[in-house]
Order: C-alpha cells, then structure tokens, then sequence
C-alpha cells in the first residue's frame, strides 16, 4: 500500500479530512504542527489529490509504506535550496550585470544550456570585480531559506550526516559549513588575482555528474548505500545526484525537477522533509 503525507504552512482540518477520503485513506494521523500521515491510500487517487492540494497550497508525497527511512546522509544543493538567493546572481550584481547572468542561470537551470557551459559564460562576466564584493553578498544577502535551521538540528539529533554540494562558489559554502556545522561541503573555486576576479574557476567544474559523484564518493567514506541517502536540489544540475539517492527532494524547484523528483517541497519549508522521515516536530 502507500502513504499520503500533506504538509501546509496553514492546516484545516476539515480539509485533510476531505483530500483523506478522496485519497480512500485507512487512517490520517498528525505527525507534527504542520504535516499529517494518510496511510493506506489508493496510488490511482493521486492526480484528483494533487489537483486539490495544489488549490489548497499544501504540499502532498504518495511514497511506499516500506520506502526505505533508514537514511545516514542527506546531500544538498546551496543556491536557491539551502539558501535564498542565487550566489552568482548577487555577485553580478555588483557588476551592474545581474539581468544578464540571472538569464544565463534560469536557463541553466531549466537544463536548456550545459551547466559547464553556463557557468563559464557568467564567471567570465565577473573579471576584474573586486573579491571583496563576495563577503558583501555574504554579510547583505545571504538568507537561509525557510526551514533549514530546524531541518538541520533535526539531522543532527537523529546522526544523518550533511553535505552541502554545489555548483556555486567555495567561498560561501565553507562559511556555510563553519555557521552551520555541516559535514561536508563541495563547490567549485573562483579564480582571484591582485584582488580582483580573473573570470575563471579554479579545477573541474562542480556539474550534474559531478554531484553525483561527490554523493556516491561521501555515501562510500561513511559506508553506506546511496539509498541510504537523500538527494535535495531546485535546477537540473541536481538531477544526477537526486537520481542516486534513495530519497529526491525538489524545493521550490523548475517543474522539470519536481516531475522527477520522488517528492517536492513547493510550500513549506526545508523542515518538510522530516515528515517522511518520522522527525517532524511535534
């Protein structure tokens, strides 16, 4: 059988009750402030319940009775999923540039320019800035999104390891990783020189596979399967790494990525992740 769970920032219980008897659920439980557990649902329901959550702004997961909850690592993308904003996007900024590199990152993310490609195109637009524009975006724009503080305390309590993986900069994910005390952090270098931004990268490119390599490289270091992890991202350089894991989460993600992923996050916070895993907050 399979299990509905519905989330929502604002919960009716009248209509839990309604999408739970549409979805033919045996029993609808709470499992926390915010989510509620249908179990025993029909999986041939889930195009009537996705219509009405979607009218409703909750977000809803049809995921096996037996899907796999003994998870040791989650794996996530830094722009636009753990944080707000889009680093690159910020930095170019400062350029007076950031309609012209924020186009090169939408499309990127829609998958339709090679990743590597992309990326080049817009660090190359960042010469000659000066480096000290990056700890302006870290200390004025940089926002977690809502939710990753508690999703992340929640990991910690429960021994899932944390790795922030991304196609963005190292200068803000080893910050990340200090404030945050993540695990394990990837990301590529940008090049500076006499101060100043030289418009390249530093060593291979942080892409698609290589994200999922850095996934499959932690989940062999901690000696575990890669079904043992959780893969969360928004664009389609997250794809490769969503695929290997036992669990793929879209947040806030271009609609290529939510059609993919197992389950997608588009109205709650990061902290909805713990639904499925038994440690929502309560």
């Amino acid at each position: 059988m399979t299990t509905l769970t519905l989330q929502g920032l604002h919960l009716d219980p009248a209509i839990i009750e309604r999408i739970a008897a549409v979805a033919g659920a045996a029993r609808t439980v709470a499992i926390g402030s915010s989510a509620f557990r249908c179990e025993g649902v029909s999986p041939e329901t889930r195009p009537q319940v996705e219509t009405l959550c979607a009218e409703y702004q909750l977000d809803c997961a049809f995921l096996p009775d037996n899907h796999g909850r003994d998870y040791k690592l989650i794996a996530m993308d830094m722009d636009s999923t753990l944080i707000t904003i889009e680093c690159i996007d910020e930095i170019a900024d400062m350029q007076g540039l950031k309609e012209e590199v924020s186009a090169i990152t939408e499309a990127a993310m829609r998958g339709e320019i090679d990743f590597p490609e992309s990326l080049a195109r817009r660090v190359a637009l960042l010469k000659g800035l000066d480096a000290s524009a990056l700890q302006r975006v870290y200390d004025e724009r940089l926002a977690l999104s809502p939710g990753a503080l508690p999703m992340l305390e929640a990991m910690r309590a429960a021994g899932i390891k944390t790795l922030l993986v991304s196609g963005g900069f190292t200068f803000f994910t080893d910050r990340l990783k200090e404030r945050l005390q993540l695990d394990y952090t990837h990301a590529n270098v940008l090049e500076v020189a006499d101060g100043k931004l030289t418009g390249k990268v530093i060593g291979a490119v942080v892409d698609a596979e290589e994200k999922r390599s850095r996934l499959l490289a932690v989940c062999a270091e901690l000696g575990i399967v890669p079904s043992q992890a959780i893969a969360m991202g928004d664009g389609a350089n997250d794809l490769r790494m969503m695929d290997a894991a036992g669990l793929s989460v879209a947040f806030r993600a271009k609609p290529a990525v939510r059609a993919k992923a197992d389950v997608a996050l588009n109205f709650v916070g990061l902290d909805g992740v713990l639904a499925f895993l038994n440690l929502a907050h309560r």
